[in-house]
């Protein structure tokens, strides 16, 4: 999605180093229905989701959640969120997690696999951005990150 005139703006794209704390089971806890939501995106317009369901996990020590949404295809799950380093050390408007459903209902929600929505590289991408639930009150140092010269590196 990076146009030719941005590449070296932004490649190679920066990753914080991979750390396998931020590696957590989840467990998804259904919604109730299938509620579907107009969401905000980048380019102002709304954007019809459905919430799926909340995801329950543990990072660091500490009981957590993010909000499960879906667009069209019930069989990918997608986590969007903001956290600390949103607008310092990541892209403002958070970072995104894709995920395949399972029959347990519980998944592997590796940080270390966040990135940063097309909308970051080009403008010509809308993209939904995390709703209000899915902002975390701490720092998520792993997955992309924004290139500067002291992050940059390959994964």
């Amino acid at each position: 999605p990076i146009p030719e005139s941005r590449k070296a703006e932004f490649l190679p794209l920066g990753y914080f180093s991979i750390d396998p704390d931020y590696h957590v089971l989840a467990a998804l806890k259904p919604a109730t229905e299938q509620t579907k939501v107009m969401m905000p995106t980048s380019t102002g317009q709304m954007r019809e989701m459905r919430w799926v369901g909340m995801l329950e996990f543990t990072l660091k020590g500490e009981p957590m959640s993010l909000r499960a949404i879906t667009e069209s295809d019930m069989n990918r799950l997608t986590v969007m969120f903001s956290d600390m380093t949103s607008g310092t050390e990541t892209y403002p408007a958070g970072r995104y997690i894709d995920l395949e459903r399972t029959a347990t209902d519980i998944y592997e929600l590796d940080f270390n696999n966040a990135y940063n929505p097309y909308c970051y590289y080009n403008l010509a991408y809308e993209c939904p951005y995390p709703p209000p639930e899915n902002r975390l009150k701490v720092p998520i140092r792993a997955g992309e990150r924004m290139k500067t010269s002291e992050s940059a590196s390959a994964r």
